[in-house]
């Protein structure tokens, strides 16, 4: 193919060179990997995360190495519930002497595609300082055990929990007595394995006093993702704190 020229030359037209399709694959690649990692990174950050369960503190609703996704817009845009089961940082002290099982990765690939995962909310890499619990008083909440039936209160009401994971022929939902006015910015929470949870009946000598500051909740556990047997929904039991009524803080 020419092109004419003045005087009526004619020369060679030069042939348009053809886009790499490999390097354009890639490129577009990496612009869709790093915007996939990015809106991860937002989601993790201001929607949910996934925590692992290292202990039996929340027997039987939640097992050893369960894994739970967490709704991070709790307590933030949503507000908690009685009944909610929370992952917390821990607000100093309460994991210290605590021996846990450890199942994070052991081999260097697991551990860099477990950091890789923790930062876009879909690995457990940083539970290793969180705590779960589920939320039993809100601030201003009277929190008190237990009465002649061995029951918890909340604001003078009895709770029957039909979570409690306690011993055969025990029927006190605390080995511990206790009454405690919840303070306002905190919450007072509880192991549904009660016998068996270092919650804040236990860490009246820690600078939270045993209560967990809102600032410290990471969110509200609503699923169980793994193992695919255990996929299940999370229960508040609303039923349980239905005739609660509200304190002022």
């Amino acid at each position: 193919m020419t092109d004419t020229t003045e005087g009526g030359a004619r020369r060679p037209r030069t042939a348009k060179k053809p886009r790499n399709g490999v390097l354009t694959f890639l490129r577009d690649l990496v612009i869709i990997f790093i915007a996939a990692l990015l809106v991860s990174f937002l989601v993790k950050t201001f929607l949910i995360r996934s925590f692992y369960i290292p202990s039996e503190s929340m027997q039987n609703t939640l097992q050893v190495n369960d894994r739970v996704i967490v709704n991070e817009l709790v307590p933030g845009a949503v507000k908690l519930q009685r009944g909610d089961v929370v992952v917390f940082k821990d607000p100093g002290g309460w994991l210290t002497g605590e021996t846990l099982p450890n199942v994070q990765p052991t081999t260097s690939i697991g551990k860099a595609a477990d950091w890789l995962l923790t930062q876009v909310g879909l690995g457990t890499g940083d539970s290793d300082d969180h705590l779960i619990k589920r939320v039993i008083g809100l601030p201003g909440d009277e929190v008190k055990c237990c009465n002649d039936l061995g029951q918890m209160s909340v604001n003078g009401v009895p709770l029957t929990e039909p979570y409690l994971k306690l011993p055969a022929g025990d029927t006190r939902a605390s080995q511990t007595d206790f009454s405690v006015t919840v303070p306002k910015g905190t919450i007072w929470v509880m192991g549904d394995n009660r016998d068996n949870s270092r919650d804040s009946r236990y860490n009246g000598d820690t600078p939270s006093k045993g209560f967990v500051p809102l600032s410290d909740v990471t969110g509200r556990a609503f699923v169980i993702s793994w193992p695919t047997n255990r996929w299940t929904w999370l229960d508040d039991h609303p039923e349980v704190f239905a005739g609660v009524e509200e304190r002022d803080e």
